[in-house]
């Protein structure tokens, strides 16, 4: 803990910085799942940062196929007909691993940015079609699609809708119903309706795995009614449930998924959003007009560089098949805990992620319980992830057997302790 005893000028996301102004956690470190603090303390990531190093930190290939990059090129614009080899090539790399046909893989500087690129191009889609009129959106409850204009909008999570009027045309249904999806569907009249937004597995608001079905029955609904599936898989990617996409799993063919995070392990920022052939189409057909949208950063070498080389990490080290048992001993570790009087349910046993959701009474008294677990846990050497009702878990996929024990005698330790 770095405490100077004067204002830091550094403006933390989602902090209240009257709170944090004199006080900062500073990590200096990372080596494999664990960080360390100024002091040399060390500490088990269990959160992979947000979610996102896969592959653990202080992963050498990657800083070298990084480094390796920066010499030759570190950056150049990609705009009209500029290219460079690692965009090329990593552009192809994930058009073989997608889980759609003929794949076109546009690429943004993170999640965010690839939200509201697919957002737009859904809308585009439908104007280049002769479908103008179909511009709504439709989310879910409890849906995190980051904190960019759209994604903010789309997002189900009340106390993350800030800075309003949102976007128009957008609207949510619950989260764990096929049918409110049609009937919304309906509602509004499918000629209306241009895409629904999915998480395979909803993360920061609260890990909830989809009930059984639910993705393969809103894919058909998409289907039946000509509106875009869109799956949200910047948290979900990369390993986190097993696969590529994080959605291969239910078998179904998205038309857009969105990427990031766990493309680079977070190394470097890196988003994009992979395209069905047939949705990319009039964009690409001979004459088409260019989709003026993009970021400075899209394709920029160096992060793609990190990529490929977090791909082959990933790939070698049979991570997405560690996750597959992973996910299983994670869930279990979680269940040991669910019989504490302040854990009301434990969620998990879809991929690498799990929650702990606290009693509903005594966080209505202690709204500040899931921060007081967390503080608890960090002293007793574990990071989590402290969330409006729950604390999370989401672990680099090179987790053993031991991390897991030393993870769940810290946590029950931090609810004793809260307790």
């Amino acid at each position: 803990m770095s405490d100077t005893g004067t204002d830091t000028a550094f403006w933390h996301p989602f902090a209240p910085m009257g709170a944090v102004r004199h006080s900062e956690f500073v990590i200096t470190r990372g080596e494999d799942v664990w960080l360390f603090d100024e002091q040399g303390s060390r500490y088990l990531d269990a959160t992979a940062s947000l979610w996102c190093v896969n592959a653990g930190h202080g992963r050498a290939e990657i800083v070298e196929a990084v480094a390796a990059q920066m010499r030759e090129l570190a950056t150049y614009q990609t705009f009209g007909d500029f290219a460079n080899r690692p965009a090329q090539e990593l552009s192809r790399r994930l058009a073989a691993l997608a889980p759609m046909p003929g794949a076109k893989i546009f690429l943004a500087s993170g999640g965010g940015d690839a939200i509201d690129t697919a957002a737009k191009m859904s809308r585009e889609y439908f104007a280049r079609t002769g479908e103008p009129e179909r511009t709504v959106l439709i989310s879910r409850e409890y849906a995190y699609h980051g904190t960019h204009g759209f994604g903010t909008s789309l997002g189900g999570m009340p106390a993350n809708r800030v800075a309003a009027p949102f976007v128009p045309d957008v609207v949510r249904v619950a989260y764990d119903d096929p049918a409110a999806l049609e009937k919304e569907i309906e509602l509004i009249g499918p000629e209306r309706v241009a895409a629904f937004f999915v998480e395979p597995v909803i993360g920061a608001g609260g890990v909830l795995p989809p009930p059984p079905g639910y993705i393969e029955q809103t894919r058909d609904i998409c289907s039946r009614h000509g509106v875009l599936f869109v799956v949200d898989s910047v948290i979900c990617g990369f390993g986190r449930l097993g696969d590529w996409f994080g959605v291969d799993r239910f078998g179904v063919v998205p038309d857009l998924v969105v990427f990031a995070k766990g493309v680079t392990s977070g190394y470097l920022p890196l988003g994009g959003v992979v395209v069905h052939e047939r949705v990319a189409a009039p964009f690409w057909e001979p004459g088409a007009p260019a989709f003026r949208h993009g970021a400075t950063y899209a394709g920029h070498p160096t992060v793609c560089a990190a990529a490929l080389a977090n791909l082959d990490v990933l790939a070698d080290e049979g991570l997405l098949k560690r996750a597959e048992s992973l996910e299983t001993t994670l869930y279990a570790a979680l269940r040991s805990l669910g019989d504490h009087p302040l854990v009301a349910e434990v969620r998990g046993g879809t991929g690498v992620l799990g929650a702990l959701e606290f009693d509903p009474e005594r966080l209505a008294s202690e709204p500040g319980l899931p921060a007081a677990v967390a503080r608890h846990a960090r002293e007793r050497g574990v990071l989590i992830r402290p969330m409006i009702s729950t604390v999370a878990f989401s672990p680099p996929l090179t987790l053993t057997d031991d991390h897991l024990d030393l993870l769940t005698a810290a946590v029950r330790g931090a609810l004793d302790a809260a307790a």
